[in-house]
């Protein structure tokens, strides 16, 4: 008997049948679809040898079989996959090779393991390691065993310059390990710290997470949530309920919908688990494995659509500058394929960021969305241009801005939420970024917000303008009510006709001081074009900037960048 068939024997006689099990009904009551295998491909031990077999391996194989189907008895009935379906779900198929699979286990007294696999595989023919933390073993806690095997896969990790994902379903630090429970913690946070822009980190929240685990996937650079049976809080309700007598759900208090909309912690909702995973995909398919490395790229042959798109592309922005517009629209009518992976989709929404391709090049996007708040900055879309301009900069993705900004948002709320040192966030991305910047600007750059977006002084490679893009200080209807208020005043004094005299100077203003031809004769624009010509502009600029060098850095341990 070979090993592959003492695991299909320790299958046969320990799977239960899925046409009419009892998960498979209560998972179907979910709603939740689970099209499932008799068991996990990466379950079961296997070998290509003929040797005979030793017992002792026969009774480690059904002991792995066993583990799961208790494992999908205890997490099909809720909807949610389980730790070794999800990797199923997460790599090529027949890519995954575990690492400790019985590590913290005992297979002489039965014990297949601890509460998280890890181990490589292949996502789209590229290596990457994985830990998932696995629920039906004493809840998917932290102890000792659990630390040290995931500080061992993101050590190898290091080494071998590949990304990890984490897939996160646990109870929290095991209680009964005490604090060495919390000390893996503690390692766990300074290797990701470690790895940070060396190698992408992606979390997976696909059960609770709790506690100081938190903090596992907040310093990770995506963390996917799903809109069921995802949590995060650093106290739950049950703790908030004793402390300030608020009476509050999971949902309410950590949901992914909360995640994803009110604290940012969130990069992307699922759907549900598959979906999530596939997000975590696709992501990966614009990263490199490591800063070591160039972007991904694709083979890319132009035609007729992209013609097409260019011919719309003109339409999509109305001449009005008060009048909104998607720019999601505008974008898809510059990329490859219309192919648009947004980050943050949910947050702070006047602006918008993601991956795409501009002939079959990786880069990374952000824009004004002027359906939103008119496409202002505030303290939250500052935040989030900041963090994903400095994710694209740390793995070698060129960054594309697309610029129609009336300003930063006002109030006192703003001011008080400090959007003088949260907006410096996007001045230091923008400023210490040494990737190649593009930057168009549609249609207004107003103030400020118009520097701290891609400007040329903030260090941008290439900046493009549409012809009737309005660039200045303030908008003409603004400025001209600062700069004529006396004269506007006098002509209400005389009987004049103040909306036709104001009408007037706006249109002086215009023509004189807010189209760009003044940043184009000072250079601060480098070249003015038609909009059905963008998407030829940028990747011309990307072409030019391919192989742009990092500038010499000045001597310092790092910069005092603005949290």
């Amino acid at each position: 008997m070979t090993l592959d068939q003492a695991s299909a024997q320790a299958v046969s006689q320990t799977a239960e049948p899925t046409g009419n099990s009892k998960e498979s009904d209560q998972a179907s009551q979910t709603g939740i679809q689970l099209p499932l295998p008799a068991m996990a491909s990466s379950s079961v031990i296997t070998t290509a040898g003929h040797q005979p077999i030793r017992a002792e391996i026969v009774h480690a194989a059904a002991l792995a079989t066993a583990a799961e189907q208790k494992a999908r008895d205890r997490q099909h009935p809720k909807g949610k996959y389980t730790a070794r379906e999800r990797l199923d779900l997460l790599f090529d198929d027949g890519t995954f090779h575990e690492i400790g699979r019985f590590s913290g286990g005992n297979i002489n007294k039965d014990i297949p393991g601890s509460a998280v696999v890890t181990g490589f595989g292949q996502i789209m023919g590229r290596t990457v390691g994985v830990y998932a933390q696995d629920f039906s073993v004493r809840g998917g806690t932290m102890g000792q065993a659990e630390g040290e095997k995931i500080c061992h896969l993101m050590d190898m990790a290091l080494e071998l310059a590949v990304p990890v994902v984490s897939i996160i379903d646990s109870g929290g630090a095991r209680i009964q390990e005490g604090v060495e429970a919390l000390t893996q913690y503690g390692r766990i946070f300074k290797k990701t710290c470690q790895a940070s822009g060396f190698i992408p980190q992606i979390s997976l929240i696909l059960g609770p997470c709790a506690g100081g685990a938190v903090y596992c996937p907040a310093l990770t650079d995506i963390v996917i949530m799903t809109k069921e049976n995802s949590y995060m809080f650093v106290t739950g309700p049950d703790v908030v309920k004793a402390a300030t007598g608020e009476h509050i759900s999971m949902d309410d208090l950590g949901g992914g919908q909360i995640h994803n909309q009110v604290s940012g912690v969130a990069h992307y909702l699922g759907e549900n688990e598959a979906d999530a995973i596939d997000y975590a995909r696709t992501i990966l398919a614009y990263l490199p494995s490591s800063c070591q490395d160039k972007p991904p790229s694709y083979a890319y042959a132009q035609g007729r659509a992209e013609d097409i798109a260019a011919q719309r592309i003109g339409h999509i922005v109305p001449e009005n500058d008060r009048q909104p517009y998607d720019v999601v629209e505008v974008i898809r009518c510059i990329v490859d394929y219309g192919e648009f992976v947004q980050v943050h989709e949910l947050f702070a929404q006047s602006v918008v960021a993601g991956f795409a391709c501009i002939n079959g090049r990786s880069v990374g996007i952000v824009a004004n969305q002027p359906c939103v708040r008119a496409g202002s900055l505030d303290v939250e879309s500052s935040e989030k241009v900041a963090r994903f301009v400095r994710l694209c900069d740390a793995f070698n993705l060129p960054v594309v801005t697309l610029v129609d900004v009336p300003g930063y948002k006002p109030g006192s709320d703003q001011e008080h939420a400090g959007i003088i040192r949260r907006g410096a966030k996007v001045i230091y991305a923008y400023a210490s970024a040494q990737v190649p910047l593009v930057t168009v600007i549609l249609r207004k750059a107003f103030g400020g917000a118009y520097i701290v977006m891609g400007s040329k002084a903030m260090g941008a490679d290439i900046n493009l303008a549409w012809p009737n893009s309005q660039i200045a200080v303030l908008g003409a209807q603004g400025a001209v009510n600062i700069i004529h208020r006396k004269e506007l005043r006098r002509a209400a004094d005389d009987g004049q006709d103040v909306a036709a005299l104001r009408s007037k100077l706006i249109e002086d203003y215009e023509k004189t001081t807010v189209n760009a031809n003044l940043s184009l004769e000072i250079g601060q624009i480098d070249s003015m074009i038609d909009p059905e010509d963008t998407r030829d502009a940028i990747s011309h600029s990307l072409e030019l900037l391919k192989d742009k060098k990092a500038p010499p850095k000045y001597p310092r341990r790092h910069g005092n960048q603005p949290l």
